[in-house]
């Protein structure tokens, strides 16, 4: 059976990436986000597939820069335990260091660019789009800025 990691950040890119919630079940899935206090319920559904990286923002410079790197070590951690097939990712900066570690490995990575942005890049999917084994877009506007996605429709 494959084994996937379903990896995202908290927020709005989890909510999009809970969408694919069907699929965690057909695989031997591990759902990686952030360890926030909305994100407990995850732990209780879904047991020892659901682990959690440190939360971080970027609007607090200083204490990112630290978080995010424990994060790009607990990530290689995770992925030699895991030994994923595939990532699969709604982004955000939490699934970067994820996606290029699968990458280094040849691994396959897919990116889903957020619903959010229509008509602009993420500095997330601007990182993995070179490395991305597939890249979704979910906005047909988006195929002039990543001309080798797929237009995958909305994953609401």
């Amino acid at each position: 059976m494959k084994k996937i990691i379903f990896i995202s950040s908290t927020g709005g890119h989890l909510t999009e990436l809970m969408q694919l919630a069907p699929m965690f079940e057909r695989y031997d899935s591990t759902i990686i986000t952030e360890n926030t206090s909305s994100n407990k319920s995850l732990k209780d559904k879904y047991g020892k597939r659901f682990t959690t990286l440190v939360y971080g923002t970027k609007q607090h410079l200083f204490s990112y820069l630290f978080i995010f790197s424990y994060n790009i070590l607990k990530s290689f951690i995770l992925f030699i335990k895991i030994r994923p097939d595939y990532i699969i990712t709604t982004g955000t900066h939490t699934a970067v260091p994820m996606c290029k570690i699968a990458h280094m490995f040849k691994k396959k990575v897919i990116y889903i660019e957020t619903f959010a942005n229509s008509k602009t890049p993420t500095q997330a999917g601007k990182m993995i789009y070179p490395i991305a084994d597939l890249f979704i877009v979910q906005w047909e506007s988006m195929l002039e800025i990543y001309p080798n996605a797929v237009y995958g429709g909305w994953i609401f």
